[in-house]
């Protein structure tokens, strides 16, 4: 099985490299926006007739000549990749790129043999810490210290600075993977909620951390701040920095915490069951306390490391259907129960065989008993 990894890396420019690297943010920004006003006036076109008009645009404006021509041509091949994703309406129209948020740029990596000796554009070395990178030459990397080497092979690498005005690169690789199904041995329900982050039918809980509810009080002091400044002052541009480091820690912080649990339950378990929750839907109107603990609790990216661990690692993953309503059921007798919809009880006994239920681990028992038929195509389980 083929898959698609990215290696991200800190990246440590010289000033010479660091002033290339925003050059060619510059004319890659340039490029796009370019042809997105290009296209509004004139209709909309093919990237690789676009690419031929490169060629005439790189004679009027020299300074394109500069940077790696690559990264110019991926831009444009971004703006097609905007659109088709407007037609079909996973995003909207395509904008104009700005230069005061994160910058990036593409470049290809393009392979060649001359006299027997093969040759790339794009290569890392884990062992020196170096990556070579078009226009840029070797550039000092950090990151993945328990590795030797990249396997597969190289596609493409994006160059980043973030707002935090730290440099990255994030390096595509195709890799060739041999995954063996396991043989199921052990299974899992997982109910998620605000309350506790994951509830499994083993009963282990994983506590909601509300990352965001710790870094509050600073961001929105620092934000009042901000909103006094002048725009684009140096000040004003301290005062950012220092917000978007803040959002960096939760960003790390909540990365870190999902793919904490996501190992966990993937390496103990071979069938893993979760509920296919439309979290778009879950958002209340004017609840904004509510909201933000839903948005911080971050489901969904949850569930797809789930998915993906279990996909590369053999195990079976299922989602049950969105309306299951699985806290209602008595994961002993099968009585559904439709006061349990107020969310304040969390324990209750079961009026029909009497049993003792705690709200979370009932569902998660429920899940996991529907993550069965699913597995094995029953239509009950007696």
């Amino acid at each position: 099985m083929k898959i698609y990894k990215a290696y991200k890396f800190r990246l440590y420019p010289t000033e010479e490299q660091r002033i290339l690297i925003h050059k060619t943010f510059g004319c890659s920004r340039f490029v796009y926006n370019y042809y997105l006003n290009y296209q509004k006036e004139k209709g909309i076109q093919k990237a690789y007739a676009l690419c031929k008009d490169l060629k005439e645009l790189e004679k009027e404006y020299e300074y394109l000549k500069e940077v790696d021509s690559c990264a110019l041509r991926c831009s444009i091949f971004d703006l097609e990749d905007g659109y088709k994703n407007f037609f079909v309406k996973r995003s909207n129209y395509p904008k104009f790129k700005s230069k005061f948020a994160r910058q990036s740029y593409r470049t290809s990596c393009i392979k060649s043999t001359y006299k027997g000796k093969k040759y790339s554009n794009i290569e890392v070395d884990l062992l020196t810490r170096f990556i070579k990178l078009p226009k840029l030459g070797k550039v000092k990397i950090r990151g993945y210290r328990n590795k030797d080497k990249i396997e597969g092979k190289i596609i493409n690498s994006t160059i980043i600075k973030e707002t935090t005005n730290k440099y990255y690169v994030s390096v595509s690789v195709e890799e060739d993977l041999l995954v063996e199904n396991v043989t199921p041995r052990s299974i899992v329900g997982i109910d998620l909620g605000l309350k506790d982050l994951v509830v499994t039918s083993d009963g282990v809980k994983y506590v909601n951390e509300k990352i965001i509810s710790k870094y509050e009080k600073r961001l929105k002091r620092l934000q009042r701040k901000l909103s006094r400044q002048v725009k684009v002052s140096k000040n004003y541009l301290k005062t950012k920095e220092k917000i978007a480091r803040i959002y960096a820690k939760i960003r790390n912080y909540r990365k870190h915490y999902l793919n904490y649990i996501a190992n966990e339950i993937v390496n103990e378990h071979d069938i893993i069951v979760t509920e296919d929750l439309k979290v778009k839907d879950m958002f209340k109107e004017k609840v904004k306390a509510f909201n933000k603990r839903l948005s911080d609790a971050s489901f969904s990216k949850l569930c797809s490391l789930i998915e993906w661990k279990s996909k590369i690692k053999g195990k079976h993953y299922y989602k049950i259907d969105t309306y299951y309503p699985s806290s209602q059921i008595c994961s002993y007798c099968g009585y559904r129960n439709k006061n349990i919809k107020d969310l304040s009880i969390r324990e209750y006994n079961c009026p029909k065989c009497g049993s003792h239920n705690n709200r979370d681990i009932n569902a998660s028992l429920n899940i996991l008993l529907e993550g069965l038929k699913l597995h094995y195509n029953l239509e009950s389980i007696v």
